[in-house]
C-alpha cells in the first residue's frame, strides 16, 4: 500500500506458503516481488546491505544512465545520483557459527537492485558490521555504540578504532559526525545494536529509550545514552531535539531478558511500524512516535514472538531509497 516490497523466502515452498498467507489478508498484489535466497536468519537488516545514494559530477554533455540528474549551481557541472550498496561482511554477529546463507544475502540484493556495490575495507580485510548497528540522519550524522563496535566481546573487526570507523563512514555513507553512545539493551544478543535504544526520526531529532525502574539493568545504561545525547552535536553543530521514549515491562524467558525496544521501528513510505508487547507503555509509545510522525500512519504491531529471536520490525527489514 505504501511501497514497494521486496520479500525473501528460502525455496518455491515458502514462497506458496506467503502467498497464501498475504492473499488471505488481502495483501498479496505487484507491489510484492519474491526471493529465493535460504537465509539462516530472518535480520535482513543485519546481513544485508545497506543502500545510500552515491554522486557523481559529470560535463554537462556527458553521455550517461542517470538515475536522477541535478545542476551544482551556475559552473554548468552535472550531478547524477546512483543507487549504490555498501556490501558489509556478515559474521553472525561474532556470535554464531552459522551464517553462510545470510553472508551472501548482500551481496545478492545488491544484484537485485542493480546498485553499484561499495565494499568497506579495512587494510585487506572486508569490514564487518550490521545495519542494526549504525543509525544516520540522513543529513551527515551517524549514532552507533562503543560496546558494538569497540568493545573485544564479539568483537567483529579486531584492530579496528574509532578513528578507522569513521573514515569508513565518511568515505562510503558520507558521514561527518559519529555520536558515539555507551551500551545497548540487556538481552541483545548483538553486543550493543543502537537501533533498540536511539533512533533519528528527523535530522534534527532524536527518541531514545528510558527505563524509569532504578532497579532494572537497562536504568543506567540507557541515563547514560542520554546524557551523551545532551552533549552532542550534529553535523552542523547543533544540539539534537531528544525525546525520551519508556521501554516495556522486561520480558524475561529462563531467566534472560529479552531485547523489546519500542526504538526498533521502521520507518515507511506513508507509515511507521512499530513493535509493541501487550504492555501499558505500548500506547504511551505509539502516541509519542504519532506526534513525531504526523504526516505516517502508526500501526503497532505484536512482536512478543519476535524477541524470542533477539529482535523485531527494524531488524528484519531493509529500506532501499527512491530514485
Amino acid at each position: 500500500r505504501h511501497e514497494r516490497v521486496e520479500l525473501i523466502v528460502s525455496d518455491v515452498a515458502s514462497e506458496k506458503r506467503a502467498r497464501k498467507v498475504l492473499d488471505r489478508a488481502n495483501a498479496l498484489s505487484d507491489n510484492i516481488r519474491f526471493h529465493r535466497w535460504p537465509t539462516d536468519r530472518v535480520w535482513t537488516r543485519d546481513s544485508g546491505c545497506s543502500f545510500v545514494i552515491s554522486i557523481d559530477h559529470v560535463g554537462a554533455g556527458a553521455a550517461t544512465r542517470p538515475a536522477r540528474r541535478g545542476h551544482t549551481g551556475g559552473d554548468a557541472r552535472v550531478y547524477i545520483e546512483r543507487l549504490a550498496a555498501v556490501t558489509w561482511r556478515f559474521n553472525a554477529w561474532a556470535k554464531y557459527p552459522n551464517y553462510k546463507n545470510d553472508e551472501k544475502i548482500s551481496s545478492l540484493m545488491t544484484k537485485a537492485a542493480g546498485a553499484q556495490e561499495l565494499r568497506p575495507m579495512f587494510g585487506k580485510r572486508q569490514v564487518v558490521l550490521e545495519g542494526g548497528s549504525i543509525d544516520s540522519n540522513g543529513k551527515g550524522t551517524l549514532l552507533t555504540t562503543e560496546e558494538c563496535l569497540l568493545s573485544k566481546v564479539q568483537q567483529r573487526n579486531a584492530g579496528m578504532k574509532r578513528e578507522d570507523y569513521e573514515k569508513v563512514f565518511s568515505e562510503l555513507v558520507g558521514i561527518k559526525n559519529v555520536i558515539w553512545l555507551g551500551s545497548g539493551i540487556a538481552g541483545d544478543d548483538t553486543h550493543g545494536h543502537v537501533d533498540d535504544i536511539t533512533r533519528f526520526v528527523a535530522p534534527d531529532t532524536v527518541v531514545s529509550a528510558v527505563e524509569s525502574n532504578p532497579d532494572d539493568a537497562n536504568y543506567e545504561p540507557l541515563r547514560e545514552n542520554l546524557r551523551r545525547l545532551r552533549e552532542a552535536r550534529d553535523q552542523d553543530g547543533k544540539p539534537l531535539a531528544i525525546v525520551e521514549l519508556p521501554m516495556p515491562s522486561p520480558v524475561v524467558f529462563e531467566k534472560r531478558h529479552l531485547p523489546a525496544s519500542y526504538a526498533n521501528f521502521y520507518i515507511a513510505n506513508g507509515i511507521v511500524l512499530v513493535p509493541v508487547f501487550n504492555d501499558p507503555n505500548d500506547r504511551i509509545a505509539l502516541d509519542i512516535l504519532a506526534d513525531l510522525f504526523p504526516d505516517r500512519e502508526i500501526v503497532g504491531i505484536y512482536s512478543g514472538d519476535l524477541i524470542w529471536g533477539f529482535g523485531a520490525l527494524h531488524c528484519m527489514t531493509q529500506q532501499q531509497p527512491a530514485l
